[in-house]
């Protein structure tokens, strides 16, 4: 059974680079507090992700924050220097976080995991976008396998702002 809305995010260990090096960070303290939007896709450095998705996210930031967002947050079952190093070659700089969930414990917790065996990919994320408020989410939009429109930087958007 997956996360829905109302229900409390659950606790787990994420990777983040920071300036110094990697850093592990309870979900709780990077997603739990303020008001968050959480997109996850399947792998960095895939093709819609790296074209549409994550740059979807970078373009739109200054506008997804005015509608009351404190962080956004890009999530993926790929490794800490995976998602450092596909922020940095995608310019995220300080506009998105890139969160790195390498044994997808928090995705599993959500019940918002993949097998993506079938590709050499393993367990992997669902493309899904969240926004998560003080802890709880407050809208959910998972998109089917294959498709790339619930969960687009637009698409959150529209749901923020009505």
């Amino acid at each position: 059974m997956s996360i829905e809305v109302g229900h409390s995010i659950p606790d787990a260990t994420l990777g983040v680079m920071k300036a110094d090096g990697p850093a592990q960070v309870q979900a709780q303290e990077l997603l739990g507090s303020g008001r968050v939007v959480v997109f996850a896709l399947p792998g960095a450095f895939t093709p819609t992700c790296s074209a549409r998705h994550l740059p979807g996210f970078i373009e739109q930031a200054q506008e997804i924050r005015g509608q009351g967002v404190d962080r956004i947050v890009c999530l993926s079952v790929n490794d800490v220097f995976v998602m450092g190093a596909w922020g940095q070659h995608a310019g995220s700089g300080d506009q998105v976080v890139m969160a790195a969930d390498g044994n997808a414990d928090f995705t599993k917790a959500l019940g918002l995991d993949l097998d993506a065996s079938g590709f050499g990919m393993g367990t992997s994320s669902q493309r899904y976008a969240m926004i998560i408020n003080n802890g709880q989410v407050e809208g959910l939009w998972i998109d089917p396998p294959g498709t790339f429109e619930n969960s687009s930087a637009e698409a959150v958007l529209a749901h923020l702002r009505a």
